[in-house]
Formats: structure tokens, sequence, C-alpha cells
């Protein structure tokens, strides 16, 4: 069974010189899609990617990750938008590069998707109300 899902993943500092994602694809057989990603050289880094490949191989991933010590975390329930705090504004919509908040043309409300977030984090600064929010 095929597995997809979008991760985030934190790295130690310990990590910074290590083929981490060229291991998940090689000994893991994972395909993965970087969405974003700050790695810096001697330092901690964050990187938010897309991982898919078959179940076994997914658990076996995530496994060999969190024995390095990365934090692993799922960005589905990470970016959370506050129903009763937004007002429909529409600002997150022009800056949201996936179309994961968009407006309904006949509602006129904002919508948001999470399927198609990619946690990129734009949106949360540009809300004048603060209705969205990341989660930990």
């Amino acid at each position: 069974m095929k597995v997809s899902k979008k991760v985030i993943l934190e790295f130690p500092r310990h990590t910074w010189d290590q083929p981490i994602i060229y291991t998940l694809h090689s000994r893991h057989h994972l395909m993965f899609n970087i969405l974003k990603a700050k790695i810096t050289p001697k330092s901690e880094g964050l990187m938010i990617l897309e991982l898919s490949g078959e179940k076994e191989d997914f658990e076996r991933g995530i496994e060999f990750l969190k024995n390095l010590g990365v934090r692993v975390r799922y960005l589905a329930a990470d970016i959370t938008r506050d129903e009763d705090r937004c007002t429909h504004c529409g600002a997150c919509t022009a800056i949201c590069p996936t179309q994961a908040l968009h407006i309904d043309r006949e509602t006129m409300e904002v919508m948001f998707d999470k399927e198609k977030c990619v946690g990129c984090e734009l949106c949360i600064s540009v809300c004048p109300f603060r209705a969205i929010e990341l989660k930990f």
C-alpha cells in the first residue's frame, strides 16, 4: 500500500553533514519533494517535504530519522485556521502559493484545503486577525 504524507523534519546540529535525504531514497526507497528547507552548516535545520512510498518503507524511513535524533511531525495537523477569528478578508489568499487558501466565489468566504497546504507559513504573517496558526 502506498503512503504519501507531508512531514516537517527538524534536524539536530550533529546531523548537518549526513546524507539523510539521500538515504531515505536509496535505502528506504522513498520519493521526496522538498517544499521548504532551511539548512545551515554546523547548525540545526528544518525541512518540510512530501514523502511517499510503500507503507513498510515509509515506516522504516521514519524510524531511521527518529534514530538519528531528527524530530518528525506531520504537517496536516500543524497549520490551522480559527473560524471564529477569520473575517474572510482574503489577505491570506493573495499570498498562498498553492491556493490552499482560496475564496469561494459563491459565498465570498475564505476556504482552507489542508491537503494543498505545504506549510510555507506565509499566510500566518499576513493575517491581520491572527486567525491562522502553526500548532506544535
